[in-house]
């Protein structure tokens, strides 16, 4: 295990800048993921971590050795890519090992480290079976278990989870997680799934346009987001932004207030969580149900309010509404986000 540190990380494409001046230090044994949107520099950054991209300017250390000079193959980090990349002429058996045989890592080693991958993924009743006769989720398993068996400092993980099916993404986080917990390896997750960010990261990295909007733990973004585009990206659905006016020290919607706020007199914009709204007699936000979605244990209500604005709420599944009900929504003050014209968030 070891610690990643990441100093003034640059990176230019001719005259255009992908990653601006990153800095990040990765503890030992911690689980952190890059979410972005597409385009936004993480999997540039990840490829720059496994020394698959040069860098511009800055430097890369894994467990205090600067190693951004170094090939790949010495930097101490394995990596698990989007596509499988197994080798279909190979069983399971002989994709774990292959990476060890070809370093000419003695035999009885190479079997010792195969059978410890596989007992630890569940794949040892699969060992003499092709790629061609597994399963998605198998077979992003031996691709996690050819990263294992190379015994890594640092895993390197870009977007793994997106080829599988929605149920089977599921199931391959809480495996991941459970992974994670066995081997607490330092790991370095991509995606752009948000959820996946919540349930597998310590700390999570929020990129747009190769910048760092924030860094914190899952509960630190939802919480606490520091603009309104981590607001945004993180939590599903995504959060609702209102626009409204200080007067004295409250936000109003129209001539109604919502809450308090330090911000001072003029427009900002309201942030709520749709799982923060509830039905209220008195709320402050009324209109006609345009959108009705129930899921069976939960629903998502749409609200278009009477000065046109709209908004999500996620209510329990025992109600229902049909689209042009009258219907009127609430929230409580420590739910109540406000970001400023900036769209920076105003703390209280």
């Amino acid at each position: 295990m070891a610690t990643l540190e990441l100093k003034g990380i640059k990176k230019s494409f001719g005259s255009t800048d992908v990653i601006h001046d990153m800095n990040l230090d990765v503890n030992d044994g911690e689980l952190i993921v890059f979410v972005g949107p597409s385009g936004c520099g993480k999997s540039t950054m990840l490829r720059m971590i496994a020394g698959l991209e040069t860098l511009s300017a800055g430097q890369i250390s894994i467990g205090g050795k600067r190693v951004d000079h170094l090939p790949p193959t010495d930097r101490g980090i394995a990596m698990v890519f989007q596509s499988y990349a197994l080798y279909p002429h190979k069983d399971v058996r002989g994709n774990l090992g292959f990476a060890l045989k070809h370093a000419k890592v003695p035999q009885k080693e190479i079997d010792e480290r195969v059978n410890k991958a596989s007992e630890i993924l569940g794949l040892s009743d699969l060992m003499k079976r092709k790629p061609r006769e597994l399963s998605g989720g198998q077979r992003q398993r031996v691709a996690i278990g050819r990263a294992i068996v190379r015994e890594p400092d640092v895993f390197l993980f870009d977007e793994p989870l997106s080829n599988l099916d929605a149920a089977l993404r599921v199931h391959m986080r809480v495996e991941l997680l459970k992974l994670h917990q066995r081997l607490r390896n330092t790991m370095v997750y991509v995606t752009h799934d948000q959820v996946e960010a919540m349930t597998l990261a310590d700390r999570i990295v929020v990129f747009r346009e190769g910048r760092v909007e924030q860094v914190g733990t899952p509960l630190e973004l939802y919480r606490q987001p520091m603009n309104t585009f981590v607001a945004g990206f993180i939590g599903s659905p995504a959060m609702n932004f209102l626009m409204a006016r200080v007067e004295d020290g409250t936000v109003k919607l129209a001539d109604t207030p919502v809450c308090k706020t330090s911000a001072n007199n003029g427009s900002v914009k309201l942030g709520i969580r749709p799982e923060h709204l509830a039905l209220s007699d008195d709320g402050p936000f009324d209109g006609k149900v345009s959108v009705f979605e129930h899921l069976g244990g939960e629903s998502f209500l749409h609200l278009t309010l009477n000065d046109n604005q709209t908004m999500v709420a996620k209510l329990d599944g025992e109600r229902s509404f049909a689209p042009g009900d009258q219907c009127r929504l609430g929230v409580r003050q420590e739910y109540c986000h406000v970001f400023d014209e900036s769209e920076n968030r105003v703390v209280e």
